[in-house]
């Protein structure tokens, strides 16, 4: 979000289904910035499987949320995670237990800069248009 951020998430053990996605990222986040932000709120996913449940997209349509899912436009989270794992790796001491990964990534999330985490979101209109530009084929980035 402009401006702003959540904690990162981080799931415990176990695969994330449609379920589990609606559970502890749809209702406890999203239905808040939809709340938050009204008319002008647009949510964006990856189009991971759990994404694209029946149960997600029911949600999601039940709470007068508008989304769009396109695979070519995860490329600010892939920066984005990109860029804390490297951190990770460069640090002197990594982390070695799960405890101390968990710690370690909520930090990173923390150090991005919030102008960073809002340069990629005000580059989405750009991709959206080159998207649309090339007829929904791959994005040249």
């Amino acid at each position: 979000m402009l401006g702003s951020r959540t904690d990162l998430h981080i799931f415990d053990a176990g695969s994330v289904n449609g379920t589990r996605y609606c559970k502890e990222i749809l209702l406890p986040y999203v239905r808040l910035f939809r709340s938050a932000m009204g008319l002008q709120f647009l949510f964006m996913d990856d189009n991971a499987p759990c994404h694209r449940t029946v149960a997600a997209e029911q949600l999601l349509e039940s709470e007068d949320i508008d989304w769009i899912c396109r695979y070519d436009l995860r490329i600010s989270i892939q920066s984005s995670m990109y860029g804390i794992c490297r951190r990770l790796a460069a640090r002197t001491l990594p982390p070695v237990t799960i405890r101390d990964l968990r710690f370690s990534l909520q930090d990173e999330w923390a150090a991005i800069p919030q102008q960073l985490i809002d340069t990629l979101i005000l580059s989405m209109g750009r991709r959206c248009e080159t998207w649309l530009a090339v007829r929904g084929d791959h994005i040249p980035y």
